[in-house]
Parts: structure tokens; C-alpha cells; sequence
């Protein structure tokens, strides 16, 4: 594993047995991290000094992981919030993953409506590959898995923000990125699919710093 410390976000839950909340992630993550060289570090939603947390952990970067809906929770939504203006501080990469997509098109002043179809709620589809810069390692269509029913379109995309990625139905937008800030964000979850796209976009923001020139 390389020294490069990727803090991840994680989504809120309740213990059925317990009275309490819990911070919970997929177990998918830490392996599918694990093969690509990067070192998780879980970032807790209740601490109330969470600049002064990340300041002192010195990560390299940022996943902002899916799970609910931006708003659900206060505290999430606080923590992600706060992630993004570090990062943004530091010029350090971010990844939002689905509802971290949304929770950083939401930062840059952009909403998310809900689709009018089901053709994205558990049901695999192509995408297409708009940004040439991704072209390059990615070709200009990838299959990609889909678990949400809230979506992005050019009229609700952030200020500052384009599409890299569209759907090959409805064009609705899969792919952001930041125009001058390495910000980056996808609708699908790379670590449910850890196949050689999955493994190898994750890899290039966190770990190709020619990228981001």
C-alpha cells in the first residue's frame, strides 16, 4: 500500500438493538482501495472541530462516499461541507461518489431533481465519454452500474462545474469535474464495480498529478 491517505466519508444509520447512531460504510471500499495503493481513513460525522481533524491527519485527498440523499442528515451534510472547503484550501483532489457528486455539484450552487424514469435505479447502461481529456484512459463509452433516482442535467450542473459523462438514453449527466480546481465526481459507485475503469479513474485523480496540470 502506498503512504498516499485518502479520508472517505461515511454515510449515518441507526442499530436496530441499540439507541444510538452509528457511521457506517460499505465494505467494499477498504479492498477496492487496498488494490489500487491507497490507504482509507474513515473521516467521523460528529466531531465538532473537523478542519482542525483533517488538518492533523495531513490526507492526500478525499472520497465523498454515496448513501442517502444530500439533506437527510445535518451532520453529514456539515462534515462533506466543510471536506470541500479543506480540500479547495489545500488543492486537494476530491471524489464524490453518487450522492457525493450531488453534494458537491450542491456546494457550487448547482440542485439535483428526480428522474422521471427507472431506467437508473438498479439497471446497468452505457455511458458516454464527452471530456476528451478522459477519453484518454477511459475511450469515449463505458458500462457503469446505477443505484440512484435523482439526477443532474446542464440546467441544475454547478457554477464552475462541466460534464465529462452523459447517459446514452436520456443525456442526463454520470461525470463532473471542477473547471480549475481538482474536483472531480461520477453517478455510479466504482467500488460495487472495481473492474479496470473503476480502478484505473480513481487512480488517475488520486495518483497521476499530470492530470490535474
Amino acid at each position: 500500500m502506498s503512504n498516499k491517505k485518502i479520508g472517505i466519508t461515511l454515510r449515518t444509520g441507526s442499530a436496530s438493538d441499540y439507541n444510538e447512531q452509528r457511521d457506517v460504510l460499505s465494505q467494499d471500499w477498504p479492498p477496492f482501495l487496498e488494490k489500487i495503493g491507497l490507504t482509507p481513513i474513515f473521516i467521523p460525522n460528529s466531531l465538532e472541530k473537523i478542519s482542525q481533524f483533517l488538518d492533523e491527519i495531513e490526507m492526500d485527498g478525499f472520497i465523498l462516499s454515496g448513501g442517502d440523499n444530500v439533506g437527510d442528515n445535518p451532520l453529514r451534510d456539515n462534515t462533506e461541507k466543510k471536506i470541500i472547503e479543506f480540500a479547495i484550501a489545500h488543492n486537494l483532489p476530491t471524489f464524490g461518489v453518487c450522492r457525493g457528486m450531488q453534494a458537491i455539484n450542491n456546494f457550487f450552487n448547482g440542485s439535483v431533481t428526480d428522474s422521471q424514469n427507472s431506467k437508473h435505479v438498479g439497471k446497468p447502461h452505457t455511458i458516454k465519454i464527452v471530456s476528451e481529456r478522459l477519453q484518454q484512459f477511459l475511450g469515449k463509452t463505458i458500462q457503469v452500474n446505477s443505484y440512484h433516482n435523482n439526477i443532474l442535467t446542464s440546467e441544475s450542473l454547478g457554477e464552475n462545474l462541466q460534464e465529462f459523462a452523459i447517459t446514452d438514453f436520456d443525456n442526463t449527466i454520470e461525470g463532473i469535474m471542477h473547471k480549475n480546481k481538482p474536483i472531480i465526481g461520477v453517478m455510479w459507485h466504482p467500488e460495487r464495480t472495481p473492474n479496470k475503469e473503476s480502478q484505473l479513474i480513481l487512480k488517475t485523480v488520486f495518483c497521476d498529478k499530470d492530470f490535474w496540470k
